[in-house]
């Protein structure tokens, strides 16, 4: 089994595109010029057309600047980014001001900066924002101009409706940037949590091809070596001097060492080869093995059946995964692992339980997921909660139904149940399709 540091799967710093904000300020220019354009000439209201084109014409300045000195695919930087998302609140307040505050329609679209900081930047900046957001939308319910209207039928709105229109929008920022970014932060992090798999299998199947090449090196070294060996032993039989004869039998002995090295190797690759066929009691064996020496007693009891033992193929993923679920029960357990193999003629189960303090009730029905973790090592710099995951995920693609459960009271300690149909499992796969 491969180690992998957590290190290797911390999430990557969230950034956004200057060309993604720079469409969206395009966007927005055009959209208040048009409203302006609409609201001026088509209803032919009475409108700060100075003020707020000026207004505009800075924004689309500023646009331009950008465009010209920095390349629009350059990732900015958090705060940059939240720079720029706040000059569009800033802005669009300005435009308000001049257009009725409150009263006006778009003054919802207060959210929409929110809303792209809560799918793109860490949290802090989206809060910071969002009050950004409130303020301006506060500042506005007290000062602004008149809104645009029939100047013979004037338009008055009662204060307890304005009152109404500032708590929708505080509303709307909090409740809807909060659900946008819980949800883009569970698809960030199983994108994450899925890139981290597909590393773990890469590694081993790296593993599998460094056996073949062992092999490969091994026949072809063990000609010229068994050709060394024998000139090297003719050679010391027909030289008389004593000095060479001792140089050629030192010769010959390593020749044979080399050849016997060569030899175990080979004898390591033909029986861990990456498709060999192996019994579930061998697979079980090889994944227990590595844990036997932690001071933890490992019982494994294979339940006597009518039907032949399963024989599968020897799949990293089946490997990795219920080695994963091994080590776990290892770390949390006081004194005992049990591991229990059944099978009849349609399915195959493995039980794995240990006598530690069990899965917490909260987390309980959230075991697996990504970035869960309450290990005793984290207070010392441990796992990011990704081994349980990764291991669910790759037993999952080989056909199995993994279960977390607790043992029953008065007993402690945690189960886990790993079931394949033993159609699959005896079914022969390459490792590139455990990987698709």
């Amino acid at each position: 089994m491969t180690e992998t540091a957590d290190t290797d799967f911390r999430p990557a710093q969230r950034h956004i595109r200057l060309d993604t904000i720079l469409r969206l300020r395009w966007l927005a220019v055009l959209g208040q010029l048009a409203a302006i354009f609409i609201v001026a000439q088509g209803l032919e209201f009475n409108v700060e057309i100075v003020p707020c084109v000026s207004i505009i014409a800075l924004s689309a300045a500023l646009n331009l600047a950008l465009q010209t000195v920095a390349n629009p695919m350059h990732r900015l930087e958090p705060m940059q980014a939240a720079g720029l998302l706040a000059l569009n609140i800033v802005e669009l307040a300005g435009l308000l001001f001049f257009t009725g505050g409150l009263q006006n329609p778009f003054s919802f679209l207060f959210l929409a900066p929110v809303l792209i900081s809560a799918t793109a930047l860490p949290a802090r900046f989206t809060f910071g924002l969002g009050v950004l957001a409130v303020a301006c939308a506060s500042v506005l319910f007290f000062f602004h101009l008149p809104l645009p209207w029939d100047s013979d039928d004037p338009l008055v709105l009662p204060p307890i409706y304005l009152v109404g229109v500032w708590l929708s929008i505080v509303l709307a920022i909090g409740v809807t940037s909060l659900y946008s970014f819980q949800v883009t932060e569970e698809a960030r992090k199983l994108a994450d949590a899925l890139a981290a798999t597909e590393l773990v299998l890469t590694r081993e199947q790296h593993l599998t091809q460094l056996d073949g090449l062992a092999a490969a090196a091994a026949h072809e070294l063990g000609t010229p070596l068994a050709t060394i060996f024998l000139i090297s032993r003719e050679l010391e039989k027909t030289v008389k001097d004593a000095s060479f004869a001792a140089d050629l039998k030192t010769l010959r002995e390593q020749t044979q060492r080399c050849r016997d090295i060569l030899s175990k190797i080979t004898q390591l690759s033909s029986e861990g080869a990456p498709f060999d066929r192996m019994r579930l009691s061998e697979l079980i064996e090889e994944v227990v093995a590595p844990h036997r020496d932690f001071g933890v007693d490992i019982k494994v009891r294979i339940a006597v059946a009518v039907v032949a033992e399963p024989v599968g193929s020897r799949n990293p993923a089946i490997l990795y995964g219920v080695g994963n679920i091994v080590e776990n029960a290892v770390d949390f357990a006081r004194t005992t692992v049990e591991v229990n193999a059944w099978w009849n003629k349609d399915t195959i189960e493995l039980l794995i339980s240990d006598d530690g303090p069990g899965i917490p009730p909260d987390i309980l029905n959230r075991i697996g997921e990504p970035y869960l973790s309450r290990r005793r090592t984290q207070d010392a710099g441990g796992g990011l909660g990704l081994g349980v995951f990764i291991a669910r995920t790759l037993l999952e693609r080989t056909g199995a139904k993994v279960s977390f459960t607790n043992r029953v009271f008065p007993e402690h300690g945690a189960v886990v149940q790993v079931t394949w149909p033993r159609e699959r499992f005896e079914t022969i796969e390459t490792l590139e399709e455990t990987i698709g």
